[in-house]
């Protein structure tokens, strides 16, 4: 029997992440392709046109973001940049969401030496500890032919040095407010060190 205590973060978990289960997964427990994604991301004209799996396993359209820049990066719980890029992502939220409308588009991959182990309710728990209040998407692949058409388009729209292919966690892009990704940093580069280039689009 659960102390009160334990009770109490039992039931809010369960509240919070009470249909992680409805993820649509592949054999390798990463989300699948939504049907409404365009066919040849190379026509895609800008975020708006795709559709992701929130953690919670609802489809939702990225035309929600129409109006906001946005930072859109994989993220995992095991790497070594962990601890920063959340910290500091969580103050990025905190400063910017309500007085410039930043939002935020986390997408767990466990692509890279398998930091990103666990199921979408495992992540759902996780980001509870880091006191996560942005948008946190189902498990993606970001490389790959079966990489998330999103990402597919954003590396299309910004290639990486040496190759479009994501590197690493904690790749970050910026995206204006008419959905256009417009800048591409890499893992080492902090969160907090992109509000110069944020600045330029709000």
């Amino acid at each position: 029997m659960l102390v009160p205590g334990l009770q109490l973060f039992s039931l809010l978990t369960s509240l919070f992440c009470w249909d992680t289960n409805q993820t649509i997964m592949s054999a390798e427990g990463t989300e699948e392709t939504p049907k409404t994604n365009p066919e040849n991301i190379k026509e895609a004209k800008s975020i708006y046109e795709f559709t992701a799996n929130d953690i919670q396993g609802n489809p939702v359209s990225l035309e929600k973001y129409k109006g906001h820049v946005c930072i859109i990066v994989n993220v995992a719980s095991q790497c070594g940049l962990t601890k920063n890029n959340y910290a500091e992502l969580v103050e990025l939220h905190n400063e910017y969401a309500e007085s410039k409308g930043l939002k935020i588009l986390a997408f767990p991959c466990n692509q890279f030496a398998g930091q990103e182990p666990g199921s979408n309710a495992d992540i759902c728990q996780f980001m509870q500890t880091k006191n996560v209040k942005f948008d946190m998407f189902a498990k993606v692949n970001v490389n790959g032919n079966d990489a998330h058409p999103l990402w597919k388009y954003l590396k299309h729209k910004q290639g990486g040095t040496l190759g479009d292919f994501i590197k690493w966690n904690f790749t970050k892009f910026i995206v204006d407010k008419n959905g256009q990704p417009v800048e591409r940093h890499g893992p080492n580069t902090n969160p907090k060190d992109l509000v110069k280039s944020l600045q330029k689009y709000w």
